[in-house]
């Protein structure tokens, strides 16, 4: 029966009526497998839906979930995709049409975007439908984020610079390294100037999104520069060695369970942007206009 359910066209409201133990164990692993990339590999199915979102969380305001698409061990994030998702305890589920972001990112490498609203927390079933293939698949949400939300103060951690590196190295895997180390964030959130923080690691960024989401911040950034500070934090304290899968002490400060990470704060140190997984350029863009208005 769950197999048929999810072979018929669907409705939209209810297809997931009569599915929920197939929805839910067939995505129990890549609910709980750890980053996007470690699914690439995946060989159960012909396409993939890739979470990138790793900070859900129960509220009554819209949260912004984003996620790819692989066939076989390649992204694929082409065509329109649509998602759906079903709360503990139910079986029935809108279908919600997507944004497909492909500005700024590898070809192939778009994803899929929008805001929803998750009201409790526990395991939803999911379903991304792209095509006509449905994929189910599932997702935890938890009664509180991890990392900071949009409203709060945003922590006065310090980052890392050429002359603190904070036992990190290197400050950045970019390369060339970016210059978006000259200041810590500690000594510019809440000092009345607009604040952009990039946490990413380019070289060891296991969903493979840091590299191309750091370039487009510096590609935006030239017209932005002189309104607000940008600050880019490395993930990990090192690039090898024993502290390699070691998180560098602003990232741990802030809480963060994944990468990459973008946080808009405005000067009193309000966060105002929270994109995290992947960003499109145009997402960067967005928020960096709404800090400099």
């Amino acid at each position: 029966m769950a197999s048929d359910a999810f072979s018929r066209d669907i409705s939209r409201r209810g297809f997931l009526a009569g599915t929920a133990g197939v929805a839910l164990v067939a995505a129990t692993a890549a609910a709980t497998a750890g980053p996007a990339g470690a699914l690439l590999g995946a060989k159960n199915t012909a396409i993939s839906p890739l979470v990138l979102s790793a900070d859900l969380y129960a509220s009554a305001n819209p949260q912004r979930f984003v996620f790819a698409i692989a066939r076989g061990a390649k992204y694929a994030s082409f065509g329109p995709a649509q998602v759906a998702f079903a709360p503990p305890g139910t079986t029935e589920a809108n279908i919600l049409d997507t944004n497909l972001y492909k500005d700024g990112l590898p070809k192939g490498r778009g994803i899929y975007v929008v805001d929803t609203v998750f009201p409790v927390a526990g395991n939803y079933k999911a379903a991304a439908v792209v095509g006509n293939k449905k994929v189910p698949f599932a997702i935890q949400v938890k009664d509180a984020a991890d990392a900071p939300t949009v409203g709060a103060q945003a922590p006065r951690a310090q980052s890392p610079t050429p002359s603190n590196t904070m036992g990190v190295n290197p400050i950045c895997t970019r390369v060339p390294a970016c210059p978006l180390h000259d200041v810590s964030l500690s000594e510019v959130i809440g000092t009345g100037k607009p604040v952009v923080a990039m946490f990413a690691t380019p070289q060891l960024c296991q969903s493979q999104y840091c590299g191309p989401v750091l370039d487009e911040l510096l590609d935006l950034m030239a017209p932005y520069r002189d309104k607000m500070a940008m600050v880019h934090v490395e993930i990990y304290q090192a690039n090898k060695g024993p502290n390699v899968a070691k998180q560098a002490p602003t990232v741990a400060a802030w809480g963060l369970p994944s990468e990459p990470w973008l946080f808009a704060i405005d000067g009193t140190g309000v966060i105002k942007t929270r994109l995290d997984g992947a960003l499109a350029e145009n997402e960067i863009k967005t928020a960096l206009d709404q800090l400099a208005a």
